[in-house]
């Protein structure tokens, strides 16, 4: 288990949960595995089917501490609360500053300094690891100009002018992403983003990655009341998860990217593991998504220290701590959202 902001995170598969007067009590094949105080607790996330008794359930309830219940793999399955009390006093904040484009600009200006201040380090840090594999001046040059957009995004104020100042970066990383691929050139290669359908192993692994982990982020948002499909950045759509897509541009490119580039350079995958189609569509083999799923799993345990917090966690945890810290700046709890800044 992990404690973060005030937020309890089980994270042992087949973990029950029980009370013990005013403590939570971990449980798993009747063997007591953890202890802790209920008091200063805002919130319980448990990752598992095991459950938590109808006496936690009553406790956590009548004191406002949501229970939070995720599959294995993260997905969201439900939020027990209490009465109706500061999840809707969050989520009227958060509707109110998305129908003002200028708040909104406030808040998604920092989403996307995340993103290209991961994507200025994964270059930094090709040409630190690969300096004789990779054309290091090149590398250094897009580093340099993606610090210049940086700056300009520090002082935009109007959500047009970033998705611009957005799409400006996204091309000049992008440029620099096939000399990233080291290994088995012939089969991998990236010459642009194509989405739907994508057009090449490299674009289709993408896609699952940038999936999977919106679907992390959005399962991170609901456990802390906020609804992931109201965004800042990225306006309502029916059916669309706009938040998650806000809070995954900061954990795009070192997350998804840097996992795609792992699986490919460390021969995790190969050209067996896709299917063209007539269309001109690729596409992974089931084996290759479980191979890939299993990996991402894998990857979710790793263990890393957050740049804001300070602490030791896993990536799994990373869109739980943004989520939390999300929350915590529409509650004005801190002074501005802190996006999550890997060097």
């Amino acid at each position: 288990m992990k404690k973060l902001l005030n937020t309890l995170f089980v994270m042992q598969p087949d973990t029950y949960l029980s009370l013990d007067g005013d403590n939570v009590v971990l449980l798993k094949e009747n063997d007591r595995i953890g202890r802790l105080p209920l008091h200063n607790l805002e919130s319980i996330v448990s990752f598992g089917y095991t459950g938590a008794s109808p006496a936690l359930m009553g406790y956590c309830a009548e004191r406002n501490i949501s229970l939070v219940f995720m599959t294995m793999n993260g997905r969201f399955l439900a939020r027990v609360i209490g009465e109706s009390r500061g999840n809707v006093i969050l989520r009227k904040k958060q509707y109110r500053i998305s129908d003002d484009e200028i708040s909104s600009a406030m808040i998604a200006r920092n989403f996307i300094i995340g993103k290209i201040y991961n994507n200025k380090w994964i270059l930094e840090r090709m040409t630190r690891d690969y300096p004789l594999r990779v054309d290091v001046a090149k590398f250094k040059e897009t580093s340099q100009a993606l610090s210049a957009v940086i700056q300009s995004v520090r002082e935009c104020e109007d959500l047009e002018s970033l998705r611009g100042w957005e799409g400006q970066a996204a091309i000049s990383y992008n440029k620099m992403f096939d000399q990233m691929i080291l290994q088995q050139k012939d089969d991998f290669y990236f010459n642009f983003r194509s989405r739907r359908p994508p057009l090449d192993n490299v674009n289709a692994m993408l896609s699952f990655a940038y999936t999977l982990l919106a679907n992390d982020v959005a399962s991170a948002l609901e456990g802390v009341g906020l609804d992931a499909y109201v965004g800042f950045l990225h306006r309502d759509r029916p059916g669309r998860v706009s938040l998650a897509l806000d809070v995954m541009e900061e954990l795009r490119g070192v997350y998804a990217d840097r996992f795609v580039l792992s699986l490919i350079n460390k021969k995790v995958v190969n050209r067996d593991d896709f299917l063209k189609k007539e269309n001109g569509a690729v596409i992974m083999t089931d084996e290759s998504r479980k191979k890939f799923l299993a990996a991402w799993q894998n990857k979710k345990q790793e263990k890393i220290t957050h740049p804001y917090l300070g602490e030791k966690i896993t990536w799994g945890l990373v869109p739980h701590a943004q989520a939390l810290l999300l929350a915590r700046y529409l509650r004005r709890d801190l002074d501005e959202y802190p996006p999550f800044l890997w060097k």
